[in-house]
């Protein structure tokens, strides 16, 4: 298998990328949800809650590593069973989810870091507070990070109906080729 992108195939690293950071994201959005329902007091409470800040920073700094890949590898061009509109449908899906990727994890750090207290990730490293965050800029990034939970879990999902649809109904190449 290739390391990068062919004309018409995803390469190992753009794979990589994607299943990884699809795994850590889906499984942060189940884990945020799970935290929703555990009080402060709850034991597992602060355990998730390092967990999700560590994870969530490791998604920031993957999905930043995936865009200089994606500017420095082309892109496959697309398959010739694609209608304009699903064209347009993937693109628009693909550049919300890369906002979203990007966004989410920015809104949790600055929610983490209010205090003016580094975020540890998993013990190893910290990573510091760079900006004094206001009462305002708190509130307004617990607002963004949870309703941009909800929009990455439903592209998330209209992502994956795609390209099952792609692959069980269309029977094209679209799935085969990130897999």
């Amino acid at each position: 298998m290739r390391l990068r992108n062919s004309e018409d195939r995803y390469g190992l690293v753009a794979k990589l990328f994607h299943w990884i950071i699809a795994v850590l994201i889906i499984g942060l959005i189940g884990l945020g949800w799970y935290m929703v329902g555990l009080t402060y007091y709850d034991p597992l409470y602060h355990d998730s809650l390092s967990w999700h800040r560590s994870l969530g920073l490791i998604v920031l700094a993957l999905v930043v590593a995936r865009l200089g890949w994606m500017l420095a590898d082309r892109r496959p061009r697309p398959p010739l069973s694609l209608t304009r509109f699903d064209m347009i449908a993937s693109r628009t899906v693909h550049l919300v989810l890369v906002a979203l990727m990007v966004v989410m994890p920015v809104s949790g750090y600055l929610i983490s870091t209010e205090a003016g207290d580094p975020v540890p990730v998993f013990g190893l490293f910290s990573v510091p507070a760079v900006i004094e965050v206001s009462d305002t800029l708190r509130d307004l990034a617990t607002e963004v990070h949870f309703y941009t939970v909800y929009g990455a879990a439903a592209l998330v999902a209209l992502h994956t109906l795609a390209a099952l649809k792609h692959h069980f109904i269309d029977r094209d190449d679209v799935l085969r080729r990130m897999v």
